[in-house]
């Protein structure tokens, strides 16, 4: 009965507006949800669009630590490694303690250029959020990768060459054994360090995404590597002019010049990953 008495009035009350006051009405009321509805959807039309769009600078930055810190001295520690077994240990190129003693010299570069790298930038910025020991984990973490990557190196490529392949097919196949070696270095610490490194993260499924688009790219500086060898195909070598180590470089610059190899690499995969991947699926993200 309360609910009829109030329609009634409301009917009521309407019908002494004019038409000329009820079309007013009406305007307004419209004009009202329209401004409403365009208030309402234009920010979040925008917050879609910035939330979609990766960010490229963040992503480029990280890089170039990555690359400074822990690509070149990995392929520097690798060459330099491979001279000292083959020089000072007289380890044979195929042999099985050569491949461990690269894999080792590759190790040591990054988990030496990681932990360099940030005890200068957390002197020169003194910023608190770096935890050196956090950092020594993370180095020990991805040097136990690198590991794996530089271990398998030459084996695979030795093997690759031996079937004669065309260069490009032992540059890819590198790229793709090395980096799969990297990926399963990095999934296998993940199980076994976080018992004793604090800051080593177990193995997720979300880390498990981040750890293969990283990967990807460490496998395109192992096959960049490959162009420092100018005996395998000349010809074919398209890298040659760039990071080819010729006869008659000084053993320095043969080391320079593998690190530069591995940098270009990682920056070559890595830009068209940072470009290619959608916002939050990159490890650098």
């Amino acid at each position: 009965m309360l609910v009829s008495k109030q329609i009634t009035r409301a009917a009521v009350s309407a019908s002494f507006l004019s038409p000329k006051a009820m079309f007013q009405s009406r305007r307004n009321v419209h004009s009202t949800r329209q401004l409403k509805k365009s208030a309402l959807e234009t920010p979040i039309l925008v917050r879609q669009e910035e939330e979609s769009s990766p960010a490229y600078s963040k992503r480029f930055f990280t890089s170039t630590e990555v690359l400074v810190s822990k690509i070149f001295p990995a392929g520097l520690g690798w060459q330099s490694s491979s001279i000292v077994a083959e020089e000072f240990l007289n380890f044979a190129p195929e042999s099985v303690s050569f491949a461990l003693t690269t894999g080792a010299g590759d190790a040591l570069g990054v988990f030496f250029g990681h932990c360099a790298y940030y005890s200068i930038k957390k002197s020169i910025t003194d910023n608190p959020q770096i935890l050196m020991k956090r950092e020594r984990d993370t180095g020990i973490l991805l040097g136990s990768a690198a590991f794996c990557s530089g271990s398998v190196w030459q084996p695979l490529v030795t093997m690759l060459q031996g079937a004669d392949f065309s260069f490009l097919s032992v540059f890819t196949g590198t790229w793709i054994g090395c980096g799969t070696a990297f990926y399963l270095g990095l999934r296998g610490a993940r199980t076994i360090l976080p018992g004793f490194l604090e800051y080593v993260e177990e193995p997720t499924y979300e880390n498990s995404k981040n750890d293969a688009s990283l990967s990807i790219a460490i496998g395109g500086a192992t096959g960049f590597f490959v162009g420092t060898d100018t005996a395998y195909l000349p010809d074919q070598n398209f890298l040659i002019e760039i990071v080819g180590i010729q006869d008659g470089t000084s053993t320095l610059g043969g080391c320079v010049i593998a690190g530069t190899s591995t940098s270009l690499g990682f920056a070559a995969s890595q830009t068209g990953l940072n470009l290619a991947y959608p916002k939050g699926k990159c490890w650098n993200d």
